[in-house]
């Protein structure tokens, strides 16, 4: 946004040295304020009639001045704190003459102290009868058009501060992300898990297929990698005996940018020793049908129109299974060159992917993800894209992982987690020799190898993309949508 002194900013600026020169401080250290709007709404609003007063219930509030409506001597004005918006009445020629002089110069989106008593209007609006007025911070860039907020999402987004101050649907969703937060770790806590903290810069980054970003050291002269998952760190921490952990990270991936995805991100972890992903899958179930019924009361969600069903428990959908259902095809039965046509039938013009198991989960990703809507686990993946998790104990070309889906979008990833320490490093050294064809291949990470060689419990692993269970449960359609400072191109 240009700070060109345009004729609104000039006008604004000639109002604030105007202040200054009346010897009014339009930038005043502090004010003690006494109400909250919200508090003053809960206390009095339904107790009052039209034209009720309360001389003797008299608060000072603050906030930003959205609205103002000249009526001769009289004046109407709605002032907004964090809580809500609140209508104040105002006989300018009743203020002390500072404050007549600091009201004459106010502007829409000054922010101000008011002082005065409840009353409601004879339109039955409730409202503060202003006995003092004192701006405590003079503007000087214009607000949003006030009826209808920021229009342009690219200012939404690049300027987050205007969005919030005159959309109350998008203070909402914020608000409901951080209570949404605050009941993940509810649950966890509640249920022994202890909130622990683990590195953002790494030496080797791993715990995700994914490209990081790099830095540089200066003092140690290394290259440092931010964190693309926290997993083999809070593994680390299962090994050292803490058997129930958790952690609510920024993690970051170079990779682009759509409705789903951002390159920063937070993320959810928990690991659990004695468990496996079946009774993990109970548990994410849980928290998630917890959460929708703490936030928008019901396990029956609408995202942009549809509902969507979080009541336990939910669909079980093998990847083997949703190629069959939806590709048409038998992975058990096709061969590669089959598969490699279905990919292709489907929209997939490369070459034949590196190996079998990638080309089957392609082919699931194609055809059957459009397809879950309503909350189910695909689970079973092929080994070949699971360096970390068991074998299935029934099918040694599958792991026992799941990935949950709504909304047609992945919501987390879980696994059995690998503890055999052999089977653990020479997966590590396939993905280190894939890394010459594929940049999210795994790097080899000897600290994590002798940490597993040390011992690790059978253990449940959990991730959690946080911005989409926020996306559903406040249905946006855009993960830019409900994270404060999303990533943008610099404008030039």
């Amino acid at each position: 946004m240009s700070i060109n002194e345009n004729p609104l900013r000039a006008e604004k600026r000639k109002k604030l040295h105007a202040l200054k020169e009346k010897g009014i401080n339009p930038y005043p250290y502090s004010y003690d304020r006494t109400g909250k709007v919200a508090e003053l709404v809960e206390k009095y609003a339904s107790h009052l009639n039209a034209g009720d007063k309360r001389p003797d219930a008299v608060y000072r509030i603050a906030g930003r001045l959205m609205t103002l409506r000249s009526m001769g001597k009289a004046s109407f004005f709605n002032v907004q704190d964090q809580t809500g918006t609140l209508q104040v009445y105002i006989k300018v020629e009743e203020l002390a003459p500072k404050e007549r002089e600091a009201f004459e110069l106010v502007d829409l989106g000054d922010i101000v102290g008011v002082e005065g008593y409840i009353f409601k209007s004879q339109k039955g609006e409730f409202s503060l009868y202003c006995k003092h007025f004192e701006i405590l911070t003079k503007t000087l860039e214009p607000l949003p058009e006030k009826f209808h907020g920021v229009q342009d999402v690219e200012i939404k987004y690049r300027h987050r501060h205007l969005d919030l101050m005159t959309d109350a649907d998008s203070r909402k969703v914020f608000v409901t992300r951080s209570k949404i937060i605050k009941e993940i770790r509810r649950f966890l806590d509640d249920r022994g898990f202890m909130e622990v903290e683990t590195p953002t810069l790494q030496p080797i980054y791993g715990g995700a297929a994914a490209t990081p970003f790099t830095t540089h050291h200066k003092a140690l002269d290394m290259k440092l990698y931010m964190r693309i998952s926290p997993e083999l760190y809070l593994k680390r921490l299962i090994v050292g005996g803490f058997e129930k952990v958790y952690e609510i990270s920024k993690n970051f991936r170079n990779e682009g940018i759509d409705r789903t995805h951002n390159p920063e991100f937070s993320l959810l972890e928990f690991y659990e020793a004695y468990t496996d992903y079946n009774y993990q899958m109970k548990q994410f179930e849980e928290l998630i049908s917890t959460l929708a019924q703490k936030i928008t009361g019901s396990m029956k969600v609408t995202y942009q129109e549809k509902e969507i069903d979080f009541t336990p428990p939910w669909r079980r959908l093998t990847v083997h299974d949703g190629v069959r259902e939806y590709a048409k095809i038998d992975p058990d039965k096709a061969s590669d060159d089959e598969i490699f046509a279905a990919l292709q039938k489907n929209g997939t013009a490369e070459k034949v992917k590196y190996n079998r198991g990638e080309m089957i989960m392609e082919l699931f990703e194609l055809t059957a993800e459009q397809h879950l809507w309503q909350p189910t686990f695909v689970m079973d993946h092929p080994v070949e894209i699971s360096p970390l998790t068991k074998i299935h104990r029934g099918d040694n070309r599958l792991v026992e992982r799941f990935e949950p889906f709504a909304a047609c979008m992945e919501i987390g990833n879980a696994y059995s987690e690998l503890n055999d320490p052999e089977d653990q490093l020479a997966r590590l050294k396939e993905q280190e020799a894939n890394r010459g064809k594929d940049e999210e291949a795994h790097p080899m990470d000897e600290d994590f190898l002798l940490a597993i060689d040390a011992g690790m419990p059978p253990t449940g692993g959990v991730g959690i993309g946080i911005e989409r269970i926020v996306m559903i449960m406040t249905d946006r359609p855009s993960i830019r949508d409900i994270i404060f400072f999303p990533t943008m191109k610099i404008q030039k």
